[in-house]
């Protein structure tokens, strides 16, 4: 059954829009090329998109021919301001921006473990307020919110999930609040990663992933076909939770202590560096970052290390062996002086440490899931970098007989915000560019 004439506008106008989107300001003719419409289809859909205000004339491109030059139309950026929200443990990061995501400004602030949960959640709406009006938007149109935790499939909220600070949940609802016009949604973290790493990072190029993100926390972003899988509730890529060998007790419901988390955690990670010789920075506050910036430390310095030993060829054993301790079964280090491989220095020795870690982790995903390609996101998998990577696409190539891809996040910590700001934006477009149907309530 052939669309009516008020469904194939519609049709045309999104296409027009998405294509403006995609390429950036285009002319009448250009469109028309790209979108394969007649001229005159072409002129109506401009006509209708700029009456409607959500195109303009921008600019004028000159042509090879006679007559004027021909006009360039582009989105009206300012037609709405989207923010987005990533919210950590022990703060909150917030940026806006416009509808074809322009960011106009951002800015973080802590939000400390013995702040009241009252408090927190006022100071990270003030915080929200002060970047709304650094950007000199009017009002938002959407906001988009990363946060750590499961999320209901149902309704689209922030589960009270144990372990995590109440003043995450009731953030969302003071927002609401406080933002009546807007249209507040929340994801996953973690899911906001792959979102990012797929539409504007390493991958790019896959429909079928697993997302492995390596920060404070350890979670997985499941994407298959190209659709990001949540699970029955909400669930989907708690890898936390997998039972794994190496650590002394199971993992429970309301802690993942005893599970994969307790291996590849940043802590885990910052105790399994020391364990090797390669000590974190002195002086790391007891916090949440602290720990999360030692673990990306230890790893930096590692894999600097190892780079630093395969360009200059076999050195003196020095530098961190000095500080590798001794009584713990291993055979003791080449005394100072001695050549010594770049393989049998403790950075390289934490760096096959802490990959055999991870490949627990990931031969379960690939076990089960077969995704072809594993990322390795958040601060500590950037930090790793190829050195981290390849020991782990080794050491799967090893375990199982399904071909995997293992890469290294180019979007690091920030995946989560520019997720949440893609998602923001999406959903804004996805409401302005469909005129007369129901908005979509989350992403």
């Amino acid at each position: 059954m052939p669309a009516s004439p008020s469904t194939a506008r519609a049709i045309n106008d999104r296409h027009a829009l998405r294509l403006l989107q995609q390429e950036g300001p285009l002319t009448a003719g250009q469109l028309k090329q790209l979108t394969g419409l007649s001229r005159p289809t072409v002129a109506d859909l401009v006509e209708r998109l700029t009456a409607a205000g959500l195109i303009a004339v921008v600019g004028e491109a000159g042509e090879q021919r006679r007559g004027p030059n021909a006009k360039v139309y582009g989105i009206v950026a300012d037609r709405a301001h989207l923010a987005a929200l990533d919210v950590r443990t022990e703060g909150v990061s917030v940026a806006v921006a416009d509808l074809v995501g322009r960011v106009l400004a951002e800015a973080s602030v802590p939000i400390t473990g013995d702040m009241g949960t009252g408090p927190a959640v006022e100071q990270a709406v003030a915080l929200v307020e002060r970047v709304v009006k650094e950007a000199d938007a009017d009002r938002l149109h959407t906001v988009g919110i990363g946060a750590p935790g499961l999320i209901d499939p149902a309704s689209g909220e922030l589960r009270d999930s144990s372990g995590l600070p109440e003043w995450h949940r009731r953030l969302v609802a003071a927002l609401q609040e406080r933002l009546p016009e807007a249209r507040v949604s929340v994801e996953n973290e973690t899911n906001l990663a792959a979102l990012a790493e797929q539409r504007d990072g390493v991958a790019g190029d896959r429909d079928t992933f697993v997302l492995l993100w390596l920060g404070h926390g350890t979670g997985a972003a499941v994407v298959l076909d190209g659709a990001l899988r949540r699970g029955a509730s909400g669930g989907t890529g708690e890898i936390g939770f997998l039972p794994v060998p190496g650590t002394t007790t199971l993992p429970s419901a309301p802690d993942c202590e005893g599970g994969f988390h307790g291996l590849a955690a940043s802590t885990a990670v910052v105790e399994l560096a020391a364990a090797h010789g390669v000590p974190a920075e002195p002086g790391q506050e007891p916090s949440v970052v602290g720990v999360v910036r030692a673990a990306v430390g230890v790893v930096r310095a590692a894999v600097d290390q190892v780079r630093g030993m395969e360009s200059g060829g076999s050195r003196s054993a020095g530098g961190l062996e000095a500080s590798r301790p001794e009584g713990r079964g291993e055979t003791p280090g080449p005394a100072s002086g001695d050549e010594v491989s770049p393989s049998a220095t403790p950075a390289a020795r934490f760096l096959d440490a802490l990959a055999d870690r991870l490949a627990v982790g990931v031969a379960s995903v690939v076990a089960i899931l077969d995704p072809g390609c594993v990322v390795l996101g958040g601060e500590v998998g950037q930090a790793g970098g190829e050195e981290l990577a390849g020991r782990v696409r080794d050491r799967i190539a090893r375990m199982t007989p399904l071909p995997t891809e293992v890469r290294t996040t180019t979007l690091g910590g920030g995946a989560v915000l520019r997720g949440a700001l893609l998602t923001a934006r999406d959903r804004a477009q996805e409401e302005l560019f469909t005129a007369g149907e129901r908005p979509i309530r989350r992403w």
